[in-house]
Formats: C-alpha cells, sequence, structure tokens
C-alpha cells in the first residue's frame, strides 16, 4: 500500500508520522512546494523508525508528484491559514486555486486513488477537488467530522472523568460554527449522556465544540495539528485497512436528508472502496433545522466559488 500526503506544514506531517508509527501503509510519500522541506519531514519520521519500531518507509519530494505516481490514497492539506486583513473570499479563492492545482496532478499520477481533503474552508475544498477530479463522491471526501467529534468527546470525557475510549458520538453538517450535535446518538460506554450530564453544561461543551478550532488558534495564534493530522490517517486507515468504521465525513449529499449538491458531514461506512454507504439518521425536527442551517451556510459559500470561477472564466 502506497499513501502520499500532499502539503508537510504541521497537519500533513502529523499525518505522515501516525501512518508510519502504526504502518499504515508501506511507502508514504509526503510532498510539498517548498524546496527540501518535504525531504526532511520524511527523513525525521524515518529516523525515528529504529526508536519506535515501525518499517513502513517515509519519503519526502519537492513538487515532483511522479514520485506518487499510483498512490491508493492521497491525503491534501495544502492551502493557507486565514491572515489577518484577508476576507473569507480572498481564502476561498487562495485555497481553491492550490486545490485544483494538487488535485490535477494527483489524479494525473494515480487516478484510481482515493482522495482525502483537510484543506481549509473544508467543505468548499472538498467541492474543489471533487469537480476538478471527476472522480464519484465515493472515492473523493472531505475530514471533518472525525476532528469535530474527537474535539466534543474530549471534552465530555473531561467534564464527566471517565475515559475518551468509551464515548461514542455523531455531529453533523457543515465543519465550523455551523455543525449539527447530535446528543440522542451520544452514548457513553452505551449510555446516553443526557442520563449522566445537565442539559445546560451539554450545550456549553457543543458550543464550545463548535468553535474548537478557534479556541486552539487564540491560545497558539495558530490552528491545530495534531488531531486533524491525527484524523486524517484514521480514515486512510480504516480505507486501507477495509475496516467499515463508521465516520462523519464531508460528502457530496444526493437526496440524503433531503439535500441535493450541498457538501456536508454525514456519517458513512468507510472501507477499501472508500464511502461504502452513507446512512441516512432518523432526524428530529430541531435538528433537521439546524442541518438547513448548516446547509445554507455551505451552499452560500461554495456559491461564492462558483462566482469566482466564473468571473475568471
Amino acid at each position: 500500500m502506497k499513501v502520499t500526503v500532499v502539503g508537510a506544514g504541521n497537519v500533513g506531517a502529523t499525518c505522515a508520522d501516525v501512518l508510519a508509527t502504526r504502518e499504515i501503509a508501506n511507502e508514504i510519500v509526503l510532498v510539498d512546494i517548498k524546496e527540501g522541506f518535504a525531504e526532511g519531514k520524511a527523513l525525521d519520521i524515518w529516523q525515528k523508525a529504529p526508536i519506535i519500531g515501525y518499517d513502513s518507509r517515509t519519503v519526502g519530494v519537492t513538487n515532483d508528484y511522479s514520485r506518487t505516481a499510483d498512490s491508493d490514497v492521497v491525503v491534501i492539506t495544502s492551502g493557507l491559514p486565514r491572515k489577518p486583513g484577508m476576507s473569507r473570499d480572498d481564502l476561498i479563492s487562495t485555497n481553491a486555486g492550490i486545490v485544483k492545482t494538487v488535485t490535477e496532478q494527483v489524479v494525473k499520477y494515480s487516478p484510481n486513488a482515493i482522495i482525502i481533503v483537510v484543506s481549509n474552508p473544508l467543505d468548499v475544498m472538498t467541492y474543489q477537488a471533487h469537480l476538478t477530479s471527476g472522480l464519484p463522491r465515493e472515492k473523493v471526501f472531505g475530514m471533518a467530522g472525525i476532528l469535530d467529534t474527537a474535539r466534543y468527546r474530549a471534552f465530555l470525557a473531561e467534564a464527566l472523568n471517565v475515559s475518551p475510549k468509551d464515548i461514542q458520538a455523531v455531529l453533523m453538517g457543515g465543519h465550523g460554527d455551523t455543525m449539527v450535535p447530535l446528543p440522542r446518538y451520544t452514548t457513553v460506554g452505551g449510555i446516553p449522556v443526557t442520563e449522566l450530564i445537565g442539559k445546560e453544561e451539554l450545550d456549553a461543551i457543543v458550543q464550545r465544540t463548535a468553535v474548537g478550532g478557534g479556541e486552539l488558534v487564540k491560545l497558539m495564534g495558530t490552528s491545530a495539528w495534531y488531531a486533524p493530522g491525527a484524523a486524517a490517517a484514521q480514515m486512510v486507515e480504516a480505507i486501507v485497512r477495509d475496516q467499515r468504521r463508521v465516520f462523519p465525513v464531508c460528502i457530496e449529499l444526493q437526496g440524503e436528508y433531503g439535500i441535493n449538491g450541498v457538501y456536508l458531514g454525514a456519517p458513512v461506512i468507510l472501507g477499501k472502496n472508500g464511502i461504502e454507504k452513507v446512512i441516512e439518521l432518523q432526524l428530529n425536527d430541531e435538528e433537521k433545522a439546524l442541518l438547513e442551517t448548516s446547509r445554507g451556510h455551505v451552499k452560500e459559500v461554495m456559491d461564492a466559488l462558483d462566482n469566482m470561477s466564473k468571473a475568471t472564466a
């Protein structure tokens, strides 16, 4: 098995490190545009192999996609973080251009690869990669839900003073402020979370999850990388090992939940073919309303990308 990670920044390098440490692929190729950057990160990860005890080979290349040929899975983390004075449209335009160029190279050398998008704004970058690749939605999707649920579960574990291993949860919708929490589907060792924590405290945890990325930016001055990188690696593992894990991922909905053509987080079964099945939950009226709000927000950003594309056509 061969996995490529595009972007050797904090998230991409963390993803590659987790993939190697867990021996998820025989070969992991790290790609970046900055001369020597990916080579250095990959070499550092490889030199850790004798210490930790793994044999996955990591190699780095500078903008040479021929070295990624015949990858089974490609993780795209490329893109710029939003900087002071940069509008949302500026970020969309810049990162869409990067994701488009990267996706073209990925498909050229690995036409059968499954593509996982991590670049932000996540939902619309998944849209861009899907458009550019021409691949079916089952093979091009985004990582957001695993990260969001991990934050949610971590906060719950802290509040309840229990192991995060015992907490299962589902979140839907867009990545960010309009994500849709589903406390009805949250359990602790099989016990509904609503039996263990009060509504007010649970609502506060849900709100903290929604702005989880922003909390880290305020603390560190930059975006998170350990959890996002590990989340992307977990998706790769489910595919490579055909685990058929149930994860929330960003996918183009095609009628599910009454939504068409919008990229939103939804629970799926993830296996060797990518998305094996989209799971439709029976949402109540309140949850449906929240999902519709999230849909509207993501569609607005997708429309912004479409308008930019028309303007430059």
